[in-house]
């Protein structure tokens, strides 16, 4: 790997994104970015994976303008970009990009591929494509339209303009606005969290999403599926006894709901 920089620890993987000068999604980096997604396929440890820059005003532009041409080689290179946004859509591990600086184009494709997505006072979102004769080759446009509805992302996509974090939440192109202060321990403490579940857990509620997205009743019956599935786990039913015994279902949950789960937590860990 020489456009990643990888750590690991406590099931969080960092994952910086370094190719300069301008953070331009070439070949290599696409390559190297499947590589790595595709690596987590079997990975039962790493619950999740934060994507950052290493320049501190592009998070990831946009795709290499030099291989989208009619050449063999161009369509394949745009061909894989698509499969690698595909790829972390696809990820098993939750996935969280934190854009400080511009994405536009392939790199706002990527953010919205991610599974949640935070931005501080100097990040910049857009889809410019129509500004170069050809529409968006990432699912900007299908993300646009899904998660704006039809008006609002027809107007950004024929404009091609950009927009604020704080903009970008309120049409959920990104998950949250963050101030840059604060990034770090927002992002820890999200992260921190969820990779205390197990990877299934992840798996589960992605799965839900998913289908619920498509249609409502099959959301609701996948749902369903899991609940009766797990209620039957020894492991649930541990967790409710537990749960019952520091105070579940008793005034407590009004004053200290949290605080029982952080008891029933720390009797699972003995």
């Amino acid at each position: 790997m020489t456009k990643l920089s990888i750590t690991n620890n406590s099931g969080i993987a960092v994952i910086t994104l370094n190719n300069p000068p301008a953070n331009v999604i070439t070949i290599d980096l696409i390559n190297e970015i499947n590589a790595f997604v595709l690596s987590l396929t079997d990975d039962r440890d790493t619950k999740v994976v934060i994507f950052k820059s290493s320049n501190d005003t592009i998070f990831l532009a946009h795709l290499d303008v030099t291989v989208i041409n009619g050449t063999p080689a161009g369509q394949s290179a745009c061909t894989e970009f698509s499969h690698m946004i595909a790829n972390i859509k696809a990820m098993r591990q939750a996935s969280i990009a934190v854009v400080e600086g511009i994405a536009r184009g392939g790199g706002n494709e990527f953010a919205m591929a991610c599974d949640l997505a935070y931005g501080t006072e100097n990040a910049v979102f857009a889809q410019p494509e129509i500004n170069v004769n050809f529409p968006t080759g990432g699912q900007g446009a299908v993300q646009f339209a899904r998660r704006m509805g039809k008006n609002k992302a027809l107007q950004a996509l024929l404009l091609g303009n950009d927009f604020t974090a704080q903009q970008a939440e309120s049409l959920n192109i990104i998950t949250q606005f963050v101030p840059k202060s604060e990034i770090d321990n927002i992002v820890n403490a999200v992260a921190s969290t969820i990779s205390r579940r197990e990877v299934r857990d992840i798996v589960m509620f992605k799965e839900i999403i998913r289908a619920a997205i498509r249609d409502e009743g099959a959301g609701a019956d996948l749902e369903l599926r899991y609940f009766l599935t797990r209620a039957k786990e020894e492991k649930t039913q541990t967790i409710v006894r537990s749960f019952l015994k520091y105070g579940g279902q008793t005034e407590r949950e009004a004053t200290d709901f949290q605080g029982i789960f952080e008891d029933v937590a720390a009797e699972l860990s003995k």
